[in-house]
């Protein structure tokens, strides 16, 4: 059964850190790259970061360059990608999702909610 799993989200203060994890199994995920993508209410979906199979590349949203860096731990059976979120700003609460591949054509995880309020 494919699976990506998110979790570590939750209510944090401005300035506060925060770090995601997506378990993909299922799949052979680490022959993908893996992403993720956040939506705020009322507004679209959008692509946040993306890392490539080999750990090498990775890409950022011009939003979240210099506060978030993606990361991945390929073992056997599961896929471990981790999005680390420094600096929070409130602009940055949504629902964050994990996929694979990134261009979202893929495989969806079915999100963590991240709120950063004071």
């Amino acid at each position: 059964q494919v699976q990506l799993v998110e979790s570590g989200g939750g209510l944090v203060q401005p300035g506060d850190s925060l770090t995601l994890s997506c378990a993909a199994s299922g799949f052979a995920f680490e022959h993908l790259n893996i992403g993720w993508f956040r939506q705020a209410p009322g507004k679209e979906r959008e692509g946040v970061s993306c890392i490539d199979e080999s750990n090498s590349s990775t890409w950022y949203a011009d939003s979240v360059k210099g506060r978030f860096a993606v990361s991945r731990v390929n073992a056997k059976n599961t896929v471990t990608v981790y999005l680390q979120m420094k600096n929070l700003k409130p602009e940055d609460t949504a629902v964050y999702y994990c996929t694979s591949p990134c261009s979202g054509l893929g495989y969806w995880g079915v999100g963590t909610q991240v709120t950063v309020s004071s």
